[in-house]
């Protein structure tokens, strides 16, 4: 009989930040990414994200564009200003070319659309973690 391998630890695997303010939506994405083998840090804002100390370590950014205080535009330029350089999603519920335009020059690298196929994120989060 072969042993079952042991999960990783989420210290050993990716870490993504997630900052989505809808708390359904927030857990739902956290338990499908981290059952993709990420270590989620999960923030209902995004200046809850930018105090915790994880976005250090983190691999992508998931966020919002619609947030209470900062929007997911301020939220990355903050990163970006701290030094983090990695890939980031944008989620929307308000999808238009323009929004998608600025995104891009915002620094994301993929916008997806609300409501979203369960595993649009996950999928985006593994192409751009596989890029970098």
């Amino acid at each position: 009989m072969i042993a079952p391998t042991p999960a990783a630890s989420p210290s050993s695997r990716p870490r993504i930040l997630l900052v989505e303010d809808d708390s359904a939506v927030r857990r739902s994405l956290q338990l499908l990414l981290q059952a993709r083998g990420w270590d989620v840090r999960a923030h209902a804002s995004g200046a809850t994200m930018l105090e915790d100390p994880a976005w250090r370590q983190a691999a992508c950014m998931v966020a919002d564009y619609q947030l209470a205080g900062l929007d997911g535009f301020e939220v990355l330029a903050r990163l970006r200003a701290k030094g983090w350089a990695g890939p980031a999603v944008l989620i929307t519920a308000y999808p238009s070319a323009e929004l998608t335009d600025r995104a891009a020059a915002g620094g994301f690298a993929q916008v997806i659309e609300k409501p979203f196929r369960e595993g649009a994120v996950a999928d985006a989060v593994a192409r751009l973690t596989r890029m970098h």
